[in-house]
């Protein structure tokens, strides 16, 4: 499913709609996370919503969000502290990371994009979550390049979690 033609003023209504689970996938993300986290990185940042959960479960959580729209980049900044136009293709801001996050992004990257990803992560961070829509071979090559177990899973949405 192509996100990036959504604005973010329609973003959460079209989101519910295509996918009826997504704030279980958003809680089952929330509460993936291995441990209070310092240092978030969130990839996808999008209209702020993992975001907004993160903070009400992790109040001292410091997150620099990312985001390849211009216009979820702009509509995030006006909430956010720390917002970054960036695709997940592109080097990480450096690191290291407690925790790097994302929900109903990374499964948009082509196969040799999402292992340089978690190879990218693996090197910077203590900790990854990802939430997203996976078909049964992309779970389990998240899986094996993640070195993640799925903490959570259901009508083809799974949360992954890693510690490393």
């Amino acid at each position: 499913m192509n996100r990036f033609d959504w604005t973010p003023e329609t973003y959460l209504e079209r989101i519910r709609s295509k996918v009826p689970r997504y704030e279980e996938l958003q809680e089952q993300a929330i509460a993936a996370i291995p441990f209070a986290p310092e240092r978030v990185l969130e990839l996808g940042m999008g209209t702020g919503e993992t975001t907004r959960r993160l903070i009400e479960a992790y109040p001292d959580a410091w997150v620099v969000g990312l985001d390849s729209s211009p216009d979820m980049v702009f509509r995030a900044r006006a909430t956010y502290d720390d917002v970054q136009l960036a695709r997940m293709e592109d080097p990480l801001p450096d690191g290291p990371w407690d925790l790097v996050i994302s929900v109903l992004s990374a499964g948009d990257l082509e196969e040799d994009k999402a292992q340089a990803l978690y190879r990218r992560v693996k090197d910077h961070s203590r900790s990854l979550v990802i939430g997203d829509m996976f078909e049964s071979d992309q779970l389990k090559n998240a899986l094996a390049w993640s070195g993640g177990q799925v903490a959570w899973q259901a009508d083809g949405l799974a949360v992954i979690a890693a510690t490393y």
